[in-house]
Protein backbone atom coordinates (compact mmCIF):
# COMPACT_ATOMS: atom_id res chain seq x y z
CA UNK A 1 0.00 0.00 0.00
CA UNK A 2 1.44 3.32 -1.03
CA UNK A 3 2.32 5.60 2.14
CA UNK A 4 -0.48 8.87 2.95
CA UNK A 5 1.33 11.75 0.77
CA UNK A 6 -0.07 15.26 0.69
CA UNK A 7 -3.39 16.27 -0.49
CA UNK A 8 -4.37 16.99 -4.00
CA UNK A 9 -3.22 20.65 -4.34
CA UNK A 10 -0.02 21.16 -2.12
CA UNK A 11 2.56 20.25 -0.69
CA UNK A 12 5.58 21.76 1.58
CA UNK A 13 9.02 21.14 1.68
CA UNK A 14 11.31 21.11 4.68
CA UNK A 15 11.71 24.88 4.82
CA UNK A 16 8.14 25.82 4.61
CA UNK A 17 7.08 26.90 1.53
CA UNK A 18 4.62 25.52 -0.06
CA UNK A 19 4.27 24.21 -3.89
CA UNK A 20 0.91 24.18 -5.50
CA UNK A 21 0.29 21.60 -7.77
CA UNK A 22 -1.71 21.52 -10.64
CA UNK A 23 -5.13 20.26 -10.97
CA UNK A 24 -7.15 18.74 -13.85
CA UNK A 25 -8.73 22.03 -14.88
CA UNK A 26 -5.59 24.12 -14.67
CA UNK A 27 -3.92 21.59 -16.79
CA UNK A 28 -6.78 21.90 -19.52
CA UNK A 29 -6.73 26.39 -19.10
CA UNK A 30 -3.09 25.91 -19.68
CA UNK A 31 -3.22 24.01 -23.11
CA UNK A 32 -6.28 26.15 -23.70
CA UNK A 33 -4.12 29.56 -23.58
CA UNK A 34 -1.03 27.59 -25.48
CA UNK A 35 -3.61 26.17 -27.98
CA UNK A 36 -2.07 23.05 -27.16
CA UNK A 37 -3.98 20.15 -28.90
CA UNK A 38 -2.10 16.46 -26.98
CA UNK A 39 -0.49 14.95 -30.25
CA UNK A 40 0.70 10.82 -30.71
CA UNK A 41 2.99 12.42 -32.70
CA UNK A 42 5.02 13.37 -29.49
CA UNK A 43 3.39 11.15 -27.73
CA UNK A 44 1.85 13.79 -25.09
CA UNK A 45 -0.63 12.42 -22.13
CA UNK A 46 -0.34 15.25 -19.33
CA UNK A 47 -0.49 13.66 -15.97
CA UNK A 48 -3.65 15.32 -13.93
CA UNK A 49 -3.75 14.00 -11.42
CA UNK A 50 -1.65 15.73 -8.34
CA UNK A 51 -1.43 12.41 -5.92
CA UNK A 52 -0.02 10.71 -8.75
CA UNK A 53 2.78 13.02 -9.55
CA UNK A 54 3.75 12.91 -5.69
CA UNK A 55 4.02 9.14 -5.54
CA UNK A 56 6.11 9.19 -8.51
CA UNK A 57 8.19 12.10 -6.83
CA UNK A 58 8.27 9.52 -3.46
CA UNK A 59 8.95 6.71 -5.07
CA UNK A 60 11.83 8.72 -6.80
CA UNK A 61 13.72 8.34 -3.27
CA UNK A 62 15.44 12.31 -4.57
CA UNK A 63 18.06 13.57 -2.10
CA UNK A 64 17.81 17.19 -1.36
CA UNK A 65 20.91 18.10 -3.53
CA UNK A 66 19.78 15.67 -6.56
CA UNK A 67 19.89 17.39 -9.73
CA UNK A 68 17.00 16.07 -11.99
CA UNK A 69 16.32 15.78 -15.54
CA UNK A 70 12.94 15.86 -17.03
CA UNK A 71 12.52 14.70 -20.45
CA UNK A 72 8.94 16.01 -21.88
CA UNK A 73 7.86 18.29 -19.07
CA UNK A 74 4.87 19.25 -20.62
CA UNK A 75 2.19 21.48 -18.84
CA UNK A 76 4.39 21.18 -15.72
CA UNK A 77 2.21 19.17 -13.43
CA UNK A 78 5.38 16.33 -12.82
CA UNK A 79 7.82 19.29 -12.82
CA UNK A 80 6.52 21.67 -9.58
CA UNK A 81 6.21 18.33 -7.80
CA UNK A 82 10.06 17.98 -8.49
CA UNK A 83 11.03 21.12 -7.75
CA UNK A 84 8.97 20.80 -4.62
CA UNK A 85 12.07 17.65 -3.90
CA UNK A 86 15.60 18.53 -5.34
CA UNK A 87 18.23 21.11 -5.52
CA UNK A 88 17.26 21.90 -9.19
CA UNK A 89 15.43 20.51 -12.31
CA UNK A 90 16.60 20.45 -15.69
CA UNK A 91 13.45 19.80 -18.08
CA UNK A 92 13.95 19.18 -21.30
CA UNK A 93 10.85 19.89 -23.52
CA UNK A 94 10.64 19.82 -27.70
CA UNK A 95 7.76 21.61 -28.19
CA UNK A 96 8.42 25.13 -28.58
CA UNK A 97 5.47 26.79 -27.04
CA UNK A 98 5.39 24.14 -24.01
CA UNK A 99 8.75 24.89 -23.18
CA UNK A 100 8.09 28.80 -22.98
CA UNK A 101 5.13 28.61 -20.69
CA UNK A 102 7.00 26.05 -18.37
CA UNK A 103 9.33 28.74 -16.26
CA UNK A 104 6.17 30.94 -15.88
CA UNK A 105 4.24 27.97 -14.62
CA UNK A 106 6.91 27.32 -12.04
CA UNK A 107 7.03 30.89 -10.91
CA UNK A 108 3.33 30.85 -10.58
CA UNK A 109 3.15 27.84 -8.64
CA UNK A 110 6.78 27.29 -7.08
CA UNK A 111 8.59 30.75 -6.00
CA UNK A 112 12.44 30.83 -5.86
CA UNK A 113 12.51 27.03 -7.08
CA UNK A 114 16.03 26.56 -9.30
CA UNK A 115 14.24 25.29 -12.82
CA UNK A 116 16.32 25.57 -16.33
CA UNK A 117 14.25 24.68 -19.32
CA UNK A 118 16.19 23.42 -21.99
CA UNK A 119 13.98 23.16 -25.52
CA UNK A 120 15.80 20.43 -27.57
CA UNK A 121 14.63 16.25 -28.46
CA UNK A 122 16.22 14.45 -25.54
CA UNK A 123 17.38 11.95 -28.34
CA UNK A 124 20.38 14.44 -29.45
CA UNK A 125 21.05 16.08 -26.33
CA UNK A 126 24.85 16.13 -24.71
CA UNK A 127 26.21 16.97 -21.49
CA UNK A 128 27.69 19.90 -23.07
CA UNK A 129 23.55 20.41 -24.17
CA UNK A 130 22.49 20.86 -20.43
CA UNK A 131 23.34 23.58 -17.56
CA UNK A 132 24.21 21.46 -14.39
CA UNK A 133 25.19 17.35 -14.69
CA UNK A 134 21.64 16.00 -13.87
CA UNK A 135 22.28 12.84 -11.28
CA UNK A 136 18.74 11.54 -11.32
CA UNK A 137 16.61 11.35 -14.18
CA UNK A 138 12.23 11.55 -13.31
CA UNK A 139 10.02 11.81 -16.04
CA UNK A 140 6.62 10.60 -18.15
CA UNK A 141 8.57 9.62 -20.95
CA UNK A 142 6.77 9.86 -24.69
CA UNK A 143 6.21 6.72 -25.22
CA UNK A 144 7.06 5.93 -28.61
CA UNK A 145 10.95 6.68 -27.91
CA UNK A 146 11.23 5.96 -24.17
CA UNK A 147 14.03 3.41 -24.66
CA UNK A 148 16.04 5.07 -26.62
CA UNK A 149 15.61 7.88 -24.32
CA UNK A 150 16.61 6.18 -21.47
CA UNK A 151 19.51 4.15 -23.20
CA UNK A 152 20.66 7.27 -24.99
CA UNK A 153 20.76 9.67 -21.77
CA UNK A 154 22.67 6.80 -19.74
CA UNK A 155 25.53 6.92 -22.47
CA UNK A 156 25.50 10.53 -22.71
CA UNK A 157 25.61 11.73 -18.86
CA UNK A 158 27.49 9.97 -16.54
CA UNK A 159 26.48 11.47 -13.61
CA UNK A 160 23.15 10.04 -14.05
CA UNK A 161 23.10 7.75 -11.06
CA UNK A 162 19.69 6.71 -10.97
CA UNK A 163 16.29 7.01 -12.37
CA UNK A 164 11.99 6.96 -12.32
CA UNK A 165 10.66 6.48 -15.36
CA UNK A 166 6.91 6.26 -16.90
CA UNK A 167 7.10 4.07 -19.37
CA UNK A 168 4.00 1.82 -21.54
CA UNK A 169 3.59 -1.14 -19.46
CA UNK A 170 4.36 -4.14 -22.01
CA UNK A 171 8.12 -1.89 -22.26
CA UNK A 172 8.19 -1.58 -18.50
CA UNK A 173 8.51 -5.41 -18.85
CA UNK A 174 10.83 -6.03 -21.33
CA UNK A 175 13.32 -2.85 -19.66
CA UNK A 176 12.96 -4.76 -15.87
CA UNK A 177 13.42 -8.51 -17.44
CA UNK A 178 15.93 -10.61 -16.26
CA UNK A 179 17.61 -13.25 -18.95
CA UNK A 180 15.28 -16.45 -19.02
CA UNK A 181 11.86 -14.01 -18.78
CA UNK A 182 9.60 -13.99 -21.80
CA UNK A 183 9.68 -10.08 -22.01
CA UNK A 184 13.56 -10.85 -22.32
CA UNK A 185 15.26 -8.94 -25.07
CA UNK A 186 17.56 -6.27 -26.45
CA UNK A 187 16.15 -3.53 -24.60
CA UNK A 188 16.52 -5.20 -21.16
CA UNK A 189 20.07 -6.62 -22.44
CA UNK A 190 21.03 -2.98 -23.28
CA UNK A 191 19.55 -1.31 -19.78
CA UNK A 192 21.48 -3.83 -18.08
CA UNK A 193 24.78 -2.73 -19.72
CA UNK A 194 24.24 0.15 -17.70
CA UNK A 195 21.85 0.00 -14.66
CA UNK A 196 19.73 -2.39 -12.84
CA UNK A 197 16.30 -2.30 -13.37
CA UNK A 198 13.02 -3.00 -11.81
CA UNK A 199 9.25 -2.27 -12.22
CA UNK A 200 8.23 -0.15 -9.74
CA UNK A 201 4.19 -0.31 -9.60
CA UNK A 202 1.75 0.80 -12.37
CA UNK A 203 -0.31 3.76 -12.99
CA UNK A 204 -3.93 3.83 -14.13
CA UNK A 205 -5.23 5.57 -17.40
CA UNK A 206 -7.28 7.66 -15.43
CA UNK A 207 -4.63 10.04 -14.17
CA UNK A 208 -3.88 11.13 -17.88
CA UNK A 209 -5.42 13.76 -20.40
CA UNK A 210 -6.42 12.82 -22.80
CA UNK A 211 -6.70 9.31 -21.62
CA UNK A 212 -4.13 6.63 -23.43
CA UNK A 213 -5.10 3.25 -25.20
CA UNK A 214 -2.87 1.63 -22.92
CA UNK A 215 -1.59 0.78 -19.63
CA UNK A 216 1.61 2.65 -18.08
CA UNK A 217 3.89 1.83 -15.26
CA UNK A 218 7.17 3.17 -13.76
CA UNK A 219 10.48 1.55 -14.13
CA UNK A 220 13.26 2.03 -11.72
CA UNK A 221 16.97 1.91 -12.13
CA UNK A 222 20.14 2.66 -10.62
CA UNK A 223 23.49 2.83 -12.17
CA UNK A 224 26.18 -0.03 -11.97
CA UNK A 225 29.72 -0.71 -13.71
CA UNK A 226 29.49 -1.43 -16.76
CA UNK A 227 31.10 -5.33 -18.02
CA UNK A 228 34.51 -5.15 -19.78
CA UNK A 229 34.69 -4.21 -24.00
CA UNK A 230 33.52 -1.90 -25.82
CA UNK A 231 29.73 -0.97 -25.76
CA UNK A 232 29.32 -0.86 -29.67
CA UNK A 233 30.56 -3.96 -29.86
CA UNK A 234 28.32 -6.36 -27.41
CA UNK A 235 25.53 -3.86 -28.71
CA UNK A 236 26.31 -5.42 -32.24
CA UNK A 237 26.48 -8.92 -30.68
CA UNK A 238 23.33 -8.58 -28.72
CA UNK A 239 21.21 -7.02 -31.89
CA UNK A 240 22.43 -9.81 -33.65
CA UNK A 241 21.19 -12.70 -31.61
CA UNK A 242 17.50 -10.86 -30.77
CA UNK A 243 16.86 -10.46 -34.69
CA UNK A 244 16.32 -14.21 -35.17
CA UNK A 245 15.65 -14.82 -31.11
CA UNK A 246 13.64 -18.22 -31.73
CA UNK A 247 17.20 -19.56 -33.29
CA UNK A 248 19.71 -21.12 -31.13
CA UNK A 249 22.58 -18.73 -31.18
CA UNK A 250 25.02 -20.68 -33.59
CA UNK A 251 22.70 -19.80 -36.59
CA UNK A 252 21.10 -16.70 -35.42
CA UNK A 253 24.77 -15.23 -34.82
CA UNK A 254 26.04 -16.49 -38.28
CA UNK A 255 26.18 -13.65 -40.14
CA UNK A 256 27.78 -11.26 -37.14
CA UNK A 257 30.31 -13.94 -37.06
CA UNK A 258 30.87 -14.72 -40.53
CA UNK A 259 29.12 -17.91 -40.70
CA UNK A 260 27.56 -20.88 -38.38
CA UNK A 261 30.83 -22.59 -37.67
CA UNK A 262 32.47 -19.08 -36.91
CA UNK A 263 29.75 -18.51 -34.49
CA UNK A 264 29.84 -21.85 -32.78
CA UNK A 265 33.71 -21.19 -32.58
CA UNK A 266 33.17 -17.80 -30.34
CA UNK A 267 30.78 -19.02 -28.72
CA UNK A 268 32.56 -21.96 -27.34
CA UNK A 269 35.09 -19.32 -26.51
CA UNK A 270 33.03 -17.58 -24.28
CA UNK A 271 31.95 -20.71 -22.57
CA UNK A 272 28.55 -20.44 -24.00
CA UNK A 273 26.78 -23.66 -25.13
CA UNK A 274 26.21 -22.81 -29.10
CA UNK A 275 22.55 -24.15 -28.96
CA UNK A 276 21.18 -21.84 -26.28
CA UNK A 277 18.77 -18.90 -27.57
CA UNK A 278 19.51 -15.44 -26.47
CA UNK A 279 17.08 -14.73 -24.26
CA UNK A 280 18.74 -16.91 -21.56
CA UNK A 281 22.25 -14.70 -21.80
CA UNK A 282 22.99 -11.86 -19.31
CA UNK A 283 24.60 -9.09 -20.74
CA UNK A 284 27.89 -9.83 -19.08
CA UNK A 285 28.10 -12.98 -21.37
CA UNK A 286 27.11 -10.95 -24.30
CA UNK A 287 30.18 -8.72 -23.29
CA UNK A 288 32.42 -12.15 -23.00
CA UNK A 289 31.25 -13.18 -25.99
CA UNK A 290 31.92 -9.67 -28.16
CA UNK A 291 35.65 -10.18 -26.74
CA UNK A 292 36.29 -13.38 -28.33
CA UNK A 293 38.50 -12.66 -31.04
CA UNK A 294 37.53 -13.41 -34.80
CA UNK A 295 38.63 -15.68 -37.40
CA UNK A 296 41.30 -14.55 -38.99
Amino acid sequence: MDDVIPGPDQGERSDGRAVRLLGAGEIRALAAELDVRPTKKLGQNFVHDANTVRRIVRLADLAPDDVVLEVGPGLGSLTLALLDRAASVVAVEIDPALAGRLPTTAAEHAPDRALHVVTADALRITAADLPQAPTALVANLPYNVAVPVVLHLLAELPDLRRGLVMVQSEVADRLAARPGDAAYGAPSAKLAWYADARRAGPVPRGVFWPVPGVDSALVAFTRRATPSGRREDVFAVVDAAFAQRRKGLRAALAGWAGSPADAERRLRAAGIDPTTRAERLGIEAFAALAATPPTG
